[in-house]
């Protein structure tokens, strides 16, 4: 199968692609190569091209593909609101785009989305794929649009396309300015960790070998027209890790710095998994021995995270963010 795995350099879709190479597909990646998007995410025999899916020429140079998985997204709640602009062009329109390529190629289409765009959920409920989108930012109301483009395609157009909307995942090679790589990072130099309000929020932690797993799974088994949630049932509060991750790494716990919450924080996410259990997909990686080897992998590659963390970009966006919080 020739595959086309958009944003295949960022942090998700860079391990989709190296999943995919070990299954003997035929695997081109289209990348924007943002701040996010890294070349020493993928392997050097990778077919990688630069391009913009929001762009039809840039997807077209590509030429033909039977497939067509999509996580080419901008996808940092806290950039969305900083400058939500990006994020509609493309969340919205380049899935609008990449749907239209879809459907002149007959070609199978998955969309990664986000458990985000079902919004605040509260205790005691876990949403279900046919559950309203409740997006509370810029950035989960671009994907809920994206999302809404595939069922539209599919049933005016006829595209043979899935939805995989994935929990919090978390790994090796993410971009430090998720909550994750983040504390971690700033911990191993004796920074501060900034953690929004009282630390108490709610994520269902999944791990992106997990994730990969089931997004895989979708796109050779799922339904036109069907949305599958993905998650690992592992819901922890952000101080939880923020415990973990100090304990780890034996710092002191000064370092621990609550800071003014993020302007409309979703309090909890939760997802009901059974549609894609009920295709055989479970989770394998453990929160506590998962979370502990990302820990780990980031103490010992220094050399992929200290370009990032000493970059303009990052610092430019890392003050604005948190210069305020933290004085």
């Amino acid at each position: 199968m020739r595959l086309l795995v958009t944003g295949g350099a960022g942090f998700i879709g860079s391990h989709f692609v190296k999943r995919m190479l070990a299954a003997g597909e035929d695997v081109v990646v289209l990348d924007k190569f943002t701040y996010a998007g890294n070349p020493a995410n993928l392997p050097e025999e990778v077919d990688c091209r630069r391009g913009d899916i929001s762009i039809r020429e840039d997807v077209d140079q590509l030429g033909p593909v039977e497939a067509i998985v999509n996580f080419a997204a901008e996808t940092h709640v806290d950039r969305s609101i900083l400058g939500p602009e990006d994020f509609v062009r493309t969340d919205v329109l380049g899935t609008l785009v990449l749907l239209q390529a879809a459907e002149q190629q007959s070609a199978r289409f998955v969309q990664v989305s986000t458990d985000e765009v079902y919004g605040d959920v509260e205790p005691g409920w876990s949403s279900r794929e046919d559950d309203s989108l409740r997006p509370s930012s810029p950035y989960s109301a671009s994907k809920a649009g994206g999302d809404l483009q595939v069922l539209a395609a599919v049933r005016t157009f006829g595209v043979n396309a899935s939805i995989t909307r994935g929990s919090n995942t978390y790994g090796p090679n993410q971009y430090p300015e998720k909550v994750l790589p983040l504390f971690v990072t700033n911990a191993l130099d004796g920074h501060p960790l900034p953690l929004y309000g009282d630390g108490r929020q709610v994520r269902d932690w999944l791990h992106v070998d997990d994730h990969c797993a089931a997004i895989e799974l979708v796109l050779r088994q799922g339904e036109a027209g069907e949305t599958y949630n993905v998650g690992a049932g592992e819901e922890h509060e952000n101080v939880e890790l923020t415990r973990l991750i100090v304990e780890q790494l034996d710092v002191d716990t000064a370092l621990v710095r609550h800071v003014e919450d993020r302007a409309g924080h979703d309090r909890r996410y939760s997802l009901d998994t059974t549609k894609i259990r009920s295709l055989g997909w479970h989770p394998r990686r453990d929160w506590d021995e998962g979370v502990r080897a990302t820990i780990e992998w980031y103490r010992g590659n220094r050399d992929w995270w200290e370009p990032i963390k000493r970059s303009s970009g990052f610092r430019e966006y890392y003050d604005r963010q948190y210069e305020a919080r933290l004085a």
